[in-house]
């Protein structure tokens, strides 16, 4: 049955099963926005800015493992996105970005707004696109969300023109086909996996979210132990393995090169499974392993897999079947010493294990040790803490699947709408989204969507008054240059004028307490917890004064 394009567009959302579209509304895209008025099965969550739409589109995606539909304003709206646009792209999140423009009739007018929608969009997503024709829009959205959905997963765009979806469409609607990517090499080459990684003396294993998009993680865990390999998070922000295995030594590849080559350079047999290397802002240019380590590469991401770094053996694969069929073979290949000496890697490292965080008497420990007290079991974190999130992750670590979830691919604000897409996601679970004073006002506004839309996420920001990872990474550059340490740049601080974030959140309607002394902490966290609402909590992790001396 012909009908506007603009009813179409919805009725496939609807047949693929999107609950949410998160936008910002604006003119060229008010014919299906009013169109969707008349539509209870396809829901509008109002932001006050792309940014926050697209952050709480990333964490809906995260969590799900579904796409998720984010509606943009035009190259303005799109423009305002890039950023958290970025972070979808580097963390692999399934968005499906729609953007409206004023017509094919007036582009060759360079009119007020005009922008090549596509081409600004091109180095943020997997796939960009636009349509022009009206009886190929449902065509062209099955194919971008096919695409979306593929492994490698990422954000992809489609640029709809207002005459466009003005027209009468014919197309039928059919849901999407996504397609089944669980693979596994052939035998010999699943053998020769084995025989490259048996008898290791110093084996390691490299992992990323590749494993978790899989459900790998107890399959990794098991190949591990065979190997009595330590565990390194590398492209790392989703549980990939209990961060209280005793093989995981925690993760590299956040900034500086140098330190995952002191971890790798001296293994002898090295298992990369569903990650990149090195993602590092300033990675190592050289060789990162020894010229003779044996190196097995798995992901389903062809292009990451030698990409920087030669490997003995690439397989593009599933990771979560291709370990299980790694973990038959290594049971037949693994000789009695072999077995021995990993099983002496793994005793060593659970012996070295604390048995629980020391109290260290800062604010912010005794904070997350008593929120940790507090918490269900299966509570959901969204951690953006950065510079804090020592603390955080010694009390509460990423250990259930789908249940941790860190900031990915550097652009900052994502903390508080992603843990507003979690808690959409997950409504009967408590979900708590942390991050920092210097993130939290790139989306501070998202409180208003948490209000508006009863989307009861619980917040805590880390203040400290500063740009603390610039300090930090300030420190290093001076380091490296031998450069004497003096007083931090200005623009890292924050301390003036005092940003009252307990003040600001009330503006928006969200009830929150601003904390600076341990006797306030046990009746915040028991406040935060009390209901199903949103709270914001203002932890003041330093003095009131910055000291740079």
């Amino acid at each position: 049955m012909a009908r506007q394009g603009n009813a179409a567009i919805i009725e496939q959302f609807i047949a693929d099963g999107i609950p949410f579209m998160f936008g910002n509304p604006g003119t060229v895209e008010q014919g299906f926005l009013d169109a969707l008025e008349d539509y209870d099965e396809l829901q509008y969550i109002l932001t006050l800015q792309e940014t926050v739409a697209a952050g709480i589109a990333d964490g809906y995606a995260r969590a799900t493992g579904r796409p998720a539909l984010l509606q943009l304003h035009s190259g303005v709206g799109l423009g305002n996105a890039i950023g958290m646009l970025y972070q979808a792209k580097r963390g692999h999140s399934p968005l499906l970005v729609i953007a409206g423009e004023a017509g094919v009739k007036y582009e060759a007018m360079d009119a007020q707004m005009a922008a090549d929608l596509v081409a600004m969009a091109e180095p943020v997503t997997k796939y960009a696109t636009r349509v022009t024709d009206p009886d190929s829009v449902l065509r062209v959205l099955r194919r971008a969300m096919k695409t979306a959905m593929t492994p490698p997963r990422g954000p992809v765009f489609v640029a709809l023109p207002m005459d466009v979806l003005d027209a009468l469409n014919s197309e039928p609607v059919v849901p999407t086909t996504f397609l089944d990517t669980r693979s596994v090499p052939v035998p010999e080459l699943v053998e020769r996996a084995a025989e490259l990684l048996a008898g290791a003396e110093r084996p390691l294993v490299l992992v990323g979210d590749g494993v978790s998009a899989s459900g790998g993680q107890e399959e990794l865990a098991r190949v591990a132990e065979q190997l009595g390999a330590d565990v390194w998070g590398v492209d790392f922000s989703e549980v990939n393995l209990d961060a209280r295995h005793p093989l995981y030594r925690g993760q590299l590849g956040h900034m500086f090169g140098e330190v995952s080559h002191e971890v790798v350079k001296d293994a002898d047999a090295v298992l990369i499974v569903g990650t990149y290397v090195f993602p590092e802002v300033f990675p190592v240019t050289g060789g990162a392993f020894r010229e003779d380590a044996r190196i097995v590469h798995i992901d389903l991401d062809g292009y990451e897999i030698a990409k920087n770094h030669p490997v003995s053996l690439g397989l593009v694969a599933d990771p979560k079947h291709t370990l299980a069929a790694l973990a038959e073979r290594l049971d037949a290949r693994l000789t009695d010493a072999d077995r021995a000496a990993a099983a002496a890697r793994l005793e060593a490292r659970r012996a070295a294990q604390p048995a629980a965080p020391a109290p260290d008497g800062s604010l912010l420990d005794a904070f997350m040790r008593e929120l940790a007290a507090q918490v269900p079991e299966d509570v959901m974190i969204f951690d953006e803490a950065l510079t804090s999130g020592g603390p955080l992750n010694a009390h509460l670590p990423g250990r259930i699947p789908g249940h941790w979830f860190s900031t990915r691919g550097g652009s900052l604000g994502v903390g508080i709408p992603g843990a507003m897409g979690i808690k959409l996601a997950h409504p009967e679970k408590t979900v708590i989204g942390f991050t920092g004073d210097g993130g939290s006002m790139y989306t501070i506004q998202a409180l208003y969507t948490a209000v508006r839309h009863g989307i009861g996420a619980k917040f805590v920001i880390c203040n400290n008054r500063s740009y603390k990872l610039l300090d930090l990474n300030i420190e290093q550059y001076w380091r490296e240059r031998g450069v004497p340490h003096h007083a931090h740049p200005t623009p890292f601080d924050l301390s003036h004028p005092d940003l009252g974030f307990a003040e600001i959140a009330r503006g928006f309607g969200v009830e929150a307490v601003r904390v600076d002394a341990p006797e306030q902490v046990a009746d915040a966290v028991k406040r935060m917890l009390a209901d199903d609402a949103p709270f914001l909590i203002d932890l003041r992790t330093t003095a009131e004064e910055r000291n740079d001396d």
